[in-house]
This record gives structure tokens, C-alpha cells and sequence, in this order.
């Protein structure tokens, strides 16, 4: 019984350190994609829909910066 408990209280551990970690990412990205959004509600709404993109094509988080840099200079030349 106190294998089962170290057991269950490990995987808990783990689980929830995971969801942690996946939540903070999640947050950094949306952060860095509104940062680069400023005040503009149309292009913070663009730049959160880029970001679902980027994130169904997978793009690495290494890449992500440059990425969302090119969808916000599109966003510029598109609405001037």
C-alpha cells in the first residue's frame, strides 16, 4: 500500500509539473504574439490567429519568434 501511495503522489507530481510547463508555454507564446501585436484590436486579433497557424504547422518555438515577426510585417503592408 505505500508503494501504491509514493506512486500515485509521484505521478501526480509529474502531471501536474507537465501541465504547469505546457500552461507557461502557452502563455509565453500568446505574450510574445500580442507584444508585437501594440494596441491595435484587428492586429491583436490577427496576430492571435497567426498564432494558431504557426501552431498547426508546427512551427518550432525557436522559429516562432522570426515567424510571427513575418506575420505582423504581412499585417503592416496589408493594412497602410
Amino acid at each position: 500500500m505505500d508503494y501504491f501511495i509514493i506512486a500515485v503522489v509521484t505521478l501526480s507530481g509529474l502531471y501536474f509539473h507537465w501541465w504547469l510547463y505546457r500552461r507557461i508555454r502557452r502563455w509565453s507564446d500568446r505574450d510574445l504574439a500580442l507584444s508585437m501585436a501594440g494596441d491595435s484590436p484587428q492586429k491583436r486579433q490577427f496576430m492571435l490567429t497567426s498564432l494558431e497557424q504557426a501552431q498547426q504547422q508546427k512551427v518550432s518555438r525557436k522559429a516562432l519568434e522570426a515567424w510571427l515577426q513575418g506575420a505582423a510585417e504581412r499585417y503592416e503592408r496589408d493594412h497602410v
